[in-house]
C-alpha cells in the first residue's frame, strides 16, 4: 500500500469552507482508492477536522509514513513556518511518523486554465426577461452588448502581510492575463485582506480606464466567509455605479481539473522519496 495524502489547510473560522475542503478531500480518497492509497485532510487551527486529529486517525490506522501537502495557493513564509511547526509537534506525539512533503499548488498552467473557466462563465451574456406592455410592444430596450475589449479582469488574492508573496499575487495576474485574458481590456489585482488596493481600489482602477464591465475573480481555492466577503465589497461598489456592469466569478472549488494537480503532486514526492 502506498503512504497516505494528508492535505494540510491553513484553516478559518468558516463551516463553508471547511466543507469544500472535506468534499475535495472524498473526492482525492474516491481517486486514489484506485491505486490503494488513503488520503485524509486537517486544518493547523481554528476549523475542524484538526490536523492532530487526522494524523492521529491515519497512525491509529497502521500508517507511519505519509506525504503531507499544503492546500494553499500563496507560499506565504508564515504560513509555510506553522505547517513545519505542526508536523514538527506531531512527531513529538508520534515518534515513528515520516513525512514527505508535496511540492506546493503554485501558479500550476492548469490552475490558470481553470480561472479561466470561471471567468468565462461569469462573462457569459445571461438572457434577460424584458417587460411587456398590457397591449403588446416591449417596455424596455435591448441591453447594449459589451464585448471583452470593453470588459476589465480584477483577479483577487487572498491577500499577505509579506510583500514577496502579494507580488506573487501580481504576477500571476500578469501571466493570466497574457495566457488566457489578452481579449478583455485588462487584469488588474486587488487582495481581500492585509494588502491594498482592496476589491473596490481595484474595480475603481478598472472604470477609470474606461472599462464598461469589471469581472471579479477570486484567486482562491474554496468558497467560504473569504468569497462571500469579496462578493459582498463588489456589489456594494457596484450599486453605488450603477451605469457599470459588475459580475462576480466563482472560485477554483472542488472539482477534478484541482483533483488533477495535487495527485500529481503526490506522485511526484512519492517518485522523489524512492530515490
Amino acid at each position: 500500500m502506498k503512504p497516505p495524502l494528508l492535505l494540510i489547510g491553513q484553516g478559518s473560522l468558516d463551516d463553508g469552507g471547511s466543507a469544500e475542503f472535506g468534499r475535495f478531500v472524498h473526492r482525492l480518497r474516491c481517486r486514489l482508492d484506485r491505486t490503494a492509497a488513503d488520503v485524509s485532510g486537517g486544518y493547523i487551527a481554528k476549523a475542524r477536522p484538526r490536523l492532530s486529529d487526522s494524523i492521529a486517525s491515519l497512525v491509529a490506522r497502521g500508517h507511519h509514513r505519509m506525504v503531507a501537502l499544503p492546500l494553499s495557493l500563496a507560499g506565504d513564509l508564515r504560513t509555510g513556518t506553522e505547517i513545519a511547526a505542526a508536523m514538527a509537534r506531531e512527531q513529538e506525539i508520534h515518534p515513528t511518523l515520516a513525512c514527505d512533503y508535496g511540492r506546493p499548488l503554485g501558479c500550476d498552467p492548469r490552475l490558470l486554465s481553470l480561472l479561466a473557466e470561471r471567468l468565462a462563465d461569469a462573462a457569459a451574456e445571461v438572457p434577460r426577461l424584458r417587460l411587456v406592455a398590457a397591449g403588446g410592444g416591449l417596455l424596455d430596450e435591448e441591453p447594449e452588448e459589451i464585448g471583452l475589449g470593453e470588459t476589465a479582469v480584477v483577479l483577487v488574492g487572498d491577500g499577505s502581510g509579506d510583500p514577496m508573496v502579494n507580488a506573487d499575487v501580481h504576477g500571476v495576474s500578469r501571466l493570466f492575463w497574457e495566457t488566457h485574458a489578452h481579449e478583455y481590456m485588462t487584469v488588474e489585482t486587488a487582495f481581500a485582506s492585509l494588502a491594498r488596493p482592496g476589491v473596490p481600489g481595484g474595480i475603481e482602477r478598472c472604470r477609470r480606464l474606461g472599462a464598461r464591465r469589471v469581472i471579479v475573480l477570486p484567486y482562491l481555492l474554496f468558497a467560504g466567509g473569504l468569497l462571500e466577503k469579496v462578493w459582498g465589497q463588489a456589489m456594494a461598489y457596484a450599486a453605488g455605479h450603477p451605469d457599470l456592469d459588475v459580475r462576480c466569478a466563482e472560485v477554483i472549488g472542488d472539482c477534478e481539473g484541482l483533483a488533477d494537480v495535487v495527485v500529481e503532486r503526490y506522485e511526484e514526492a512519492l517518485e522523489r522519496a524512492s530515490h
